[in-house]
């Protein structure tokens, strides 16, 4: 590689073939970048397009910068924890994939309404009334965190689940055996999505620049297909990574967990 001679921004120039040289191996995982005065010789640019070029390269998450030190280019490790989104049962006992992970606070019970997100997936109107309940988890094995989101109509609570309405942080597992007593044989629709943090969940996972999180949304549905209650997980996703078990006869994933 030498002088920048296609067209466009030469930033972005510079950054491509930075890029380029990273995808074909000459810069490995963790291995430093050229000096500033070296990739100024090389590409035969000023020193601020060199600078923004690195820094469009940290926001994308190829290189991170070391103060003191320079460029680096970005390791990527396998996630830490592998958290499994299977839900199974035992005699009247639920469990799921986070079971195990401890809290590391007293869960917040609040009260809200649904949005134009939040609405749809529970099938309800913006504006109506929910408990909510956010909780931070963290995995004991490797500190891996979590932040864990129930929300849950009042209608659900109203309609022979009065205990949600007492305790709306009632574990999410002990919620699902109060809906099968009260008569519902329960299914599961979640949808996975990858985003990047606000500043509030890149504090609380400990996210490291310019890393999305993985954002799960479990609805659980009820007795004629109704949407009971909502959960949503966010991680970071250099962390964590979700496993599904998938059963083909959906009949026989439905008896195993109607009561």
């Amino acid at each position: 590689m030498g002088e920048i001679q296609r067209p466009g921004a030469l930033y972005q120039q510079v950054a491509a073939e930075i890029r380029s040289g990273i995808a074909a191996g000459e810069y490995e995982p963790g291995a430093p970048l050229p000096s500033e005065a070296q990739l100024i010789e090389r590409y035969q640019v000023s020193r601020p397009t060199v600078r923004k070029a690195i820094a469009a390269l940290r926001a994308e998450g190829l290189i991170e910068v070391i103060h003191g030190k320079g460029s680096y280019v970005r390791a990527l490790p396998a996630p830490a924890v592998t958290i499994e989104r299977t839900i199974t049962r035992t005699g009247k006992t639920f469990h799921t994939g986070h079971h195990t992970w401890k809290q590391a606070e007293a869960p917040t019970v609040y009260r809200t309404i649904t949005t134009a997100t939040t609405g749809p997936l529970l099938g309800l109107d913006e504006g109506e009334a929910l408990f909510g309940v956010d909780r931070l988890l963290t995995d004991p094995a490797t500190g891996t965190r979590a932040l864990h989101r129930v929300l849950i109509p009042f209608a659900t609570a109203a309609d022979k689940a009065e205990q949600l309405g007492e305790a709306p942080d009632t574990e999410p597992e002990q919620i699902y055996s109060i809906l099968t007593a009260a008569g519902h044989r329960l299914t599961w629709h979640e949808t996975v999505s990858a985003r990047m943090p606000l500043p509030d969940e890149r504090i609380t996972l400990d996210i490291p620049d310019a890393t999305p999180i993985l954002h799960t949304a479990r609805v659980t549905h009820g007795t004629d297909d109704r949407s009971l209650i909502l959960e949503e997980l966010r991680a970071s996703a250099d962390r964590a990574q979700l496993a599904y078990r998938i059963i083909s006869d959906r009949s026989s994933m439905a008896r195993a967990v109607s009561g």
